[in-house]
């Protein structure tokens, strides 16, 4: 693993995303759905070091990563990352809808794709041109879908990623927007949410459109989307070309699950125990329900980007996470951006000049 804190001066961004009002990790920029974020100049920001919380991870660089995923675990409940290991796929029928706005470099589409049963919404940023297009596949963070809007999530990267030459699908989840519902959605820890990127990167390799390039394609995960990416990477070995998240939850649920639902949402809480057991009664269910148990499997390089003052996604979490990689042999970067806390501020354009260049290079 490779630990890089950040020593760069950057252009400060005007829109920051908020955290919503129930505590739990939000990607919402509802303040300016719909419109570009504007950059704006600000003084020059450095950065030091990690957090001093927990012992820093070795600067060492890691073996290569491995080449074929671990042997497939077997899995003791429905509700499990080894049942999504073992479940077959058919993401299919991406269809493009009616276009939502055009800019400069990009077409922006509403899209959906089908998850199983389910219809799925999101957005296409297709850049204008011909192609075909490197595509980058959106996992947004928390919003409550009783308020969420098609492609509300990550308003920033959808533009900067589409400027940069990336078609970019931004996945709006099942029980989000026009997509169909899931009743057992949070009962089962949203792990529906990771069927349905899987099933996105699927219906975009199996799409007709000479545009999208199925054969390059990265993951890109905010907050609980970084949860949602780490489970792909762990379930679905081999299925991207590389993957990044910003400020993710933990890759230990239990974490998740305390933090968020325990504390703020007792009556989801009580579901949740009821058809599965609390972490004290039925540890095993929640080892298996954590991509940190399993991430012998990854294949992919990940890159790891973290705010040092993130007070709602705590940096030992990625610290953790990133530790667990290297300890499998994984090919992983963790990023440490001096003074940044959930939703990245004045450093959040250099953090995507290197998703950029992270992703180019793994996609080259």
């Amino acid at each position: 693993m490779r630990v890089t804190p950040v020593r760069t001066g950057v252009a400060a961004l005007a829109l920051l995303a908020t955290v919503a009002c129930t505590g739990e990790p939000t990607d919402d920029d509802s303040g300016n759905a719909g419109a570009p974020a504007t950059a704006t100049t600000s003084p020059t920001a450095t950065t030091t070091t990690a957090p001093s919380t927990d012992a820093a991870p070795s600067t060492t660089p890691t073996a290569s990563p491995t080449a074929t995923p671990a042997p497939l675990p077997t899995a003791e409940s429905p509700v499990s990352l080894p049942a999504l290991m073992a479940k077959e796929y058919d993401g299919r029928a991406l269809r493009l809808r009616r276009v939502l706005a055009r800019t400069d470099a990009y077409v922006r589409h509403a899209v959906t794709y089908r998850s199983g049963d389910l219809r799925i919404s999101g957005i296409l940023n297709l850049p204008r041109g011909d192609g075909p297009f490197p595509v980058a596949i959106l996992a947004h963070g928390y919003i409550d879908p009783a308020i969420y809007t098609t492609g509300r999530g990550m308003m920033r990267e959808q533009d900067y990623l589409a400027r940069e030459g990336f078609a970019v699908l931004h996945v709006d989840y099942r029980n989000h927007a026009g997509s169909d519902d899931d009743p057992t959605a949070e009962r089962d820890l949203r792990l529906g949410y990771t069927e349905d990127v899987i099933n996105a990167v699927l219906a975009v390799r199996g799409s007709d459109d000479p545009r999208l390039d199925g054969d390059r394609v990265g993951l890109v995960g905010r907050s609980m989307g970084g949860g949602v990416v780490q489970n792909v990477l762990v379930t679905q070995p081999g299925l991207v070309d590389a993957a990044v998240v910003f400020a993710s939850v933990s890759s230990d649920t239990v974490d998740n699950y305390e933090r968020w639902i325990a504390a703020d949402r007792p009556e989801v809480a009580a579901d949740i125990v009821r058809a599965h057991g609390s972490p004290e009664e039925n540890p095993d269910f929640w080892e298996q329900a954590s991509p940190r148990t399993y991430v012998e499997r990854a294949t992919e390089p990940l890159l790891i980007l973290h705010g040092t003052v993130d007070d709602t996604c705590p940096p030992r979490w990625a610290r953790r996470t990133a530790a667990a990689f290297e300890r499998a042999g994984k090919d992983v970067e963790l990023v440490w951006y001096e003074g940044e806390g959930h939703a990245f501020g004045p450093q959040w354009p250099a953090s995507m000049r290197r998703t950029v260049r992270f992703l180019q290079a793994q996609m080259s």
